[in-house]
């Protein structure tokens, strides 16, 4: 392992210095270390959004990849820092239910609370940046080959801390689900998997709108609403060449119906 590849996913944009004095730290400590950017663009203190771009990530990497995830709005406070050993690779970062869809879909093979200093960057940590002092040395170390229970004490999975779930409802009226997030184009991604389309209308009904289901963006003039299933397996509604969440006026858990 010592050549896998380390992501990285944060809240911490691309204005400030933060992303990349964490890959400084990882390099003081892994030289031969190498990353990829997922997204440093999720909406700030969103732990339900960057679970959700976590989860659509995972398949399209070695199964090596060590997934270094910093969203932590309770930086300092007694949340444990962890990191977990899946079947798709290793998971860094906070536990505050960041990791709450992979979790629901892949099995925890081991899962280790990060308490030994000699793996941080210094032993007394910024309560402010965890994401450098903590967890980006010690996906540095997991990258160049030490042991994930060499780098802290065993968890119970079952410990682990998880957002509520958002799922769907199979109601009288239809299928009811949630707005789990919204991309960078404002499209509205649900929690509908592509699955409840058999049988149904191919109506959407989302904030007080009903959107008919369509195969492609370009099926409905420009400036017009529609749904669709997109990349991730999810059914989604957009607009043609503008914003969903703009034109519709959505929120994360905002509730929609599936007709």
């Amino acid at each position: 392992m010592n050549d896998a590849l380390v992501t990285l996913l944060t809240d911490f944009g691309n204005t400030d210095v933060y992303v990349g004095v964490m890959k400084g730290t990882m390099l003081a400590v892994n030289p031969r270390v190498r990353w990829v950017d997922l997204s440093h663009q999720v909406p700030p203190q969103d732990c339900r959004t960057g679970g959700f771009q976590l989860l659509q990530a995972l398949p399209y990497f070695p199964p090596q990849t060590v997934h270094l995830v910093v969203i932590d709005p309770g930086v300092g406070t007694l949340r444990r820092a962890i990191a977990l050993k899946l079947g798709t690779g290793y998971c860094v970062g906070p536990d505050n239910g960041v990791f709450t869809h992979v979790l629901h879909r892949y099995p925890v093979e081991i899962a280790v609370e990060l308490n030994r200093p000699q793996f941080w960057r210094h032993p007394n940590p910024s309560a402010t940046f965890h994401g450098r002092d903590i967890f980006a040395p010690v996906a540095a170390h997991l990258a160049a080959g030490v042991p994930l229970l060499t780098l802290g004490t065993p968890l119970d999975p079952n410990s682990l801390m998880c957002l509520p779930q958002l799922d769907y409802q199979v109601t009288p009226e239809g299928v009811r689900g949630w707005v789990q997030a919204i991309d960078h184009f404002g499209n509205v991604i649900t929690t509908l998997p592509a699955a409840l389309l058999h049988g149904c209308q191919g109506v959407v009904e989302i904030a007080g709108h009903r959107v008919a289901l369509v195969n492609t963006y370009g099926d409905r003039p420009p400036g017009s609403c529609l749904a669709l299933v997109g990349s991730h397996g999810f059914i989604e509604v957009a607009v043609n060449g503008g914003s969903a969440e703009k034109v519709l006026g959505c929120r994360n858990g905002d509730t929609v119906c599936l007709l």
